[in-house]
């Protein structure tokens, strides 16, 4: 007898989410080798999805390229693949129910106005709070347009960024009397909880002003809309996992599980990067590299035809 939808086991979904604002690099090939290797052990299935909201930075070729690079790793994935250029009603919607929360404010400030406000706090020789990511932590840096302001601004044009009120976004939570936790599993299958501390991201922006969303606001969107269950990534985004672990709790979305793997690094230590211009996979493939070359380089089994 068939069973209830209900009662039907979940089947895992795994992504790769590359940015096309560069050429693949070992690194990435190590998490999309990775995240195809869990999914087939737990009997899920993988995506891929492009995550090119920075306009700025993404372009069509570095696009190609990844889907050039993965195909000769001996990767395959669902079509289509979802590209976060084209899902910005989807983000916008999500701002605009965090907006009637009252989580939201407009922020006119530039990067100068930001690093001219941290300097003249930090004249008499105090260290100004900064974020995981380095980025001076709001509140108190700049002060605080009212809608008014904001909207005299945006009618002539000037763009504005969104920030999340992160005290009144913890009040929210804290009155749901329900712990602000993930879940981190490993390779091997462990689980553990650990406690969401989103609060050492401050006033983040949820909305940069040249693209209207942000990386953590559409990878949250995303993941619940692609019904990602197990998200696998590298260690420099796991102090991001609290901050998204919030926008899932006060949006009402799942959160799915985490691994966060070890890095890639070069022969100096430091790990392999697009903007230090870390070499390539097209590269590694033109100097006679084969796929199973890299896998064995990885530490991954051949691929068995």
């Amino acid at each position: 007898m068939d069973t209830a939808p209900s009662e039907r086991a979940i089947q895992p979904v795994f992504r790769f989410a590359p940015s096309p604002n560069g050429y693949l690099h070992l690194g990435h090939a190590y998490s999309a080798l990775l995240n195809e290797a869990l999914a087939a052990a737990a009997g899920g299935l993988w995506l891929l999805r492009i995550e090119d909201i920075d306009t700025t930075r993404c372009r069509p070729a570095f696009e190609q390229a990844i889907y050039e690079d993965l195909a000769w790793l001996g990767l395959s994935w669902p079509e289509p693949v979802l590209r976060q250029s084209t899902e910005q009603a989807a983000y916008r919607d999500a701002l605009a129910r965090l907006d009637a929360m009252g989580l939201l404010y407009p922020c006119a400030a530039s990067r100068q106005d930001i690093a001219a406000a941290v300097a003249r706090r930090e004249e008499g020789g105090a260290v100004w709070p900064r974020d995981p990511d380095g980025a001076p932590r709001h509140p108190g840096l700049v002060e605080r347009l009212s809608r008014t302001e904001a909207e005299a601004l945006r009618s002539r044009g000037e763009p504005l960024a969104w920030r999340l009120d992160m005290e009144r976004a913890l009040a929210r939570i804290a009155a749901d009397d329900s712990p602000l936790v993930w879940t981190r599993f490993t390779a091997g299958g462990e689980l553990s909880t650990v406690a969401a501390q989103p609060e050492r991201w401050g006033d983040v922006v949820l909305a940069r002003k040249d693209i209207g969303t942000s990386y953590h606001l559409s990878v949250v969107v995303d993941d619940a809309r692609q019904g990602v269950t197990h998200v696998v990534r590298g260690k420099d985004l796991e102090p991001a996992t609290d901050l998204h672990c919030l926008l899932q709790r006060l949006l009402g979305l799942p959160t799915p599980r985490y691994l966060h793997h070890d890095l890639i690094q070069d022969q100096a230590g430091e790990k392999l990067a697009k903007s230090r211009g870390s070499t390539a996979l097209r590269d590694l493939r033109a100097e006679g590299l084969t796929p199973e070359d890299l896998r064995a380089r990885l530490g991954f089994a051949p691929r068995h035809s």
